[in-house]
């Protein structure tokens, strides 16, 4: 399958199928960690067909912590040190992690290179890959520092999956939920009846998700509107991550924490019944997603909605689920409110 993502200054396929040949005729760096390049970077190499000179691998550190400005300068220098010029073209090759690095390194090197996405972890394949946000973490909040970039292409082989450790596979699993609640009820019962246990049932949910990420992205590529809706869960997701220094949660995890903390807003509100609400955390808790987490200072938890991006003027932008298959974004949820939740989590 091949889902098409038009955008006023660029456009480009993602290919959901086996790795096809990637024939490059510049300069290209593959960005990948130690343990995908041990996996999988000899079948990949098979598919690059490039010259051997112009083709090399700079390899990064594994991990979330590792997402910073000094993992982006190591990628720089190994493209400066083999001559990477403006026509060149990086491969970012692994989860989330590699292709939010690699994607804001080839945003920033010579002011903007090309860059081709190859995730390997269900949550990277159904998400993080597609629609060009790139970046990295600091001691403030995730991903404060970074780009709109959007890659050359994006090859999404289910393959990379058989290697993939189930607590991993499970954390990919919470955004393809994120998105059927937000976007598509049909897909959430699907989700409900169909268990993600076999090639097939994933190729057919990889393919729902993508399809609805491009669709959101094509309308709303700088995240101005409707794409804010696909942070459902992150807003309360990124302030567990940080709390807990990005070592204790996977992102997926947090997501799936941060959609339990924002369905009991949406309750409170009125958008979401309990049964609803239920269903969601039965679906999560089905694929070992964590759905509980203990908030030790409620007023520190909610002074870090100040440092997300998406927080503005002074107030928390909220993406809450309105039923299974709506959402609602609203900045006008009052502090009293807002603590009242977090205190049933304290």
């Amino acid at each position: 399958m091949i889902v098409n993502i038009t955008l006023p200054n660029s456009s480009y396929d993602i290919i959901i199928d086996k790795l096809s040949d990637i024939k490059i005729d510049t300069k290209v760096v593959i960005v990948t960690n130690p343990t995908i390049s041990a996996l999988h970077l000899e079948y990949l190499l098979k598919h690059i067909k490039a010259k051997d000179e112009n083709l090399s691998v700079v390899t990064i550190p594994d991990g979330e912590q590792y997402k910073t400005l000094s993992t982006i300068e190591d990628i720089l220098e190994h493209c400066f040190i083999h001559k990477l010029n403006r026509g060149s073209c990086l491969i970012a090759f692994g989860g989330g992690v590699i292709g939010d690095m690699t994607g804001f390194a080839s945003a920033i090197y010579q002011r903007g290179i090309d860059f081709i996405q190859i995730p390997t972890t269900l949550l990277s394949q159904v998400d993080a890959s597609v629609g060009g946000k790139t970046g990295v973490n600091n001691k403030f909040g995730k991903n404060l520092i970074g780009a709109f970039h959007q890659p050359k292409a994006v090859y999404i082989d289910s393959s990379f999956l058989n290697t993939l450790p189930k607590r991993e596979f499970s954390a990919g699993v919470a955004e393809i939920i994120k998105m059927a609640v937000c976007f598509n009820q049909d897909f959430f019962q699907w989700l409900e009846q169909n268990s993600l246990d076999n090639l097939q049932n994933i190729d057919t949910a990889i393919a729902k998700s993508v399809q609805t990420k491009a669709w959101v992205v094509s309308q709303d590529e700088k995240e101005k509107g409707l794409r804010a809706a696909l942070n459902y869960g992150h807003t309360f997701g990124h302030i567990v991550e940080n709390e807990t220094n990005y070592e204790k949660y996977l992102h997926g995890e947090a997501v799936g924490i941060g959609m339990v903390m924002a369905n009991l807003l949406a309750i409170k509100l009125g958008l979401l019944t309990n049964d609803e609400a239920l269903r969601i955390k039965n679906l999560l808790k089905q694929y070992d997603i964590p759905t509980t987490y203990k908030i030790e200072d409620v007023d520190s938890f909610y002074e870090h909605f100040f440092l997300d991006k998406k927080a503005l003027d002074n107030k928390i932008k909220f993406i809450l689920p309105v039923g299974i298959g709506d959402c609602k974004i609203t900045n006008e949820i009052s502090k009293d409110l807002v603590i009242e939740v977090l205190k049933e989590f304290n």
